[in-house]
């Protein structure tokens, strides 16, 4: 499958716009009284990476490139345990190991949130990447809605937000805080979503809390490859992906914009099986995802081939 036809299908489709009014809603779940806010992100052009001076800047944010993104939508919040659940908990789905149709994780062996909290609004960790593309798998065959991972394009656009600085909010480190659980106050935990300020779009803990998934595939010479339009990385071998935003366990330089963060396979060293499971991270229980939505609906078709493609 080409890079051309990945582009193509993740945002614009088929070239089916959505019906639905393009503005920030709750999504519904059917059968569920669980609601999730998804917030329009407009279509636009940014510059993607951070420039040279930028404090705290490592190699492979560079060099800049302008980048054009078109409409979707973003989940306002980190995927919470209680959506999560949702999909786990659907009797529905048989639980396997191996990734077949729309199938459910099989169970922790071990509390993976390390007791840092499953209930409410914590966010879903311990997730591998492969699970979380699973679950958005889910939500397509429960809603009629092409959901996935944002690609890194989608993830730093919309966590600027409109801003050229180190943060949505600006350069100063002092007001992280404001706006994210890192280091300095998470108490070496995650914490519940949306307690902090949202950026300028209405998106929360974008920043620290929990590092998020994006679709590409890791490359640290990305911004000298990637198309100026609807950029994406085919997707290759299991690891390095790509993560965003910084968690709890990080400092603040490591939460601005275009910070990048390749996986690793040592995120699941302390699991005991052979082979490894394909759907939690013993030591990655500072990953966790947001889903997003194209504005323009790719046919069934399609999404079936975009699955298949991502979830091997």
């Amino acid at each position: 499958m080409s890079k051309f036809f990945i582009s193509t299908l993740l945002v614009l489709g088929s070239g089916r716009a959505c019906a639905q009014t393009f503005t920030s809603y709750d999504q519904k779940v059917p059968g569920a009284p669980i609601t999730f806010k998804m917030a329009a992100i407009p279509a636009g052009k940014f510059m993607m990476g951070s420039p040279a001076a930028e404090r705290g800047r490592q190699e492979d944010e560079g060099p800049q490139k302008e980048i054009q993104l078109d409409a979707f939508w973003m989940g306002a919040t980190e995927v919470t345990f209680a959506e999560w659940d949702l999909y786990f908990k659907d009797t529905s789905l048989p639980q396997s190991k191996n990734i077949d149709g729309v199938t459910r994780a099989t169970p922790q062996y071990i509390d993976l949130t390390w007791g840092m909290g499953r209930e409410g609004k914590h966010p879903a960790n311990s997730m591998s990447h492969t699970a979380a593309m699973m679950y958005c798998k889910w939500l397509y065959t429960k809603t009629g809605y092409f959901f996935r991972l944002p690609t890194e394009a989608e993830w730093e656009y919309a966590c600027r937000a409109g801003s050229k600085t180190m943060y949505p909010f600006g350069s100063d480190p002092a007001r992280v805080s404001d706006y994210a659980y890192f280091k300095n106050n998470s108490n070496n935990k995650f914490q519940r979503v949306g307690e902090l300020k949202p950026n300028a779009w209405g998106l929360y803990d974008m920043l620290g809390n929990l590092s998020e998934w994006t679709l590409d595939q890791y490359d640290p010479a990305y911004y000298s490859k990637i198309d100026p339009k609807n950029p994406v990385t085919t997707p290759g071998a299991r690891y390095p992906k790509t993560v965003r935003g910084g968690s709890y366990l990080d400092e603040a330089l490591d939460l601005r914009c275009a910070n990048r963060l390749p996986s690793d396979a040592n995120w699941n060293i302390r699991d005991p099986q052979i082979p490894k499971s394909k759907w939690w991270l013993t030591d990655g229980m500072f990953v966790g995802f947001r889903v997003v939505r194209p504005l323009e609906q790719p046919s069934k078709e399609e999404i079936e081939k975009f699955y298949s493609l991502y979830l091997k």
